[in-house]
């Protein structure tokens, strides 16, 4: 699994990071960040959830690595 963030659309609602905990979080500007060492998601069902719960579509999950 790659997950990308578009940085450039985020606008730091934080719904990823409550919906995936594990794998998201936000920086110190409140921007969504990936947790180290979760960049193929860990394994974590919710982070397609966590994709669409995103209001602008900042976020993108693709089943093949990066």
């Amino acid at each position: 699994m790659h997950i990308e963030i578009d940085r450039d659309i985020c606008i730091g609602a934080g719904q990823c990071a409550l919906t995936a905990p594990n794998v998201f979080t936000q920086d110190d500007d409140g921007y969504s960040t990936l947790l180290p060492g979760r960049q193929d998601g860990g394994g974590d069902p919710l982070v397609r959830d966590a994709a669409r719960a995103c209001p602008v579509g900042a976020i993108t999950v693709t089943d093949q690595p990066a």
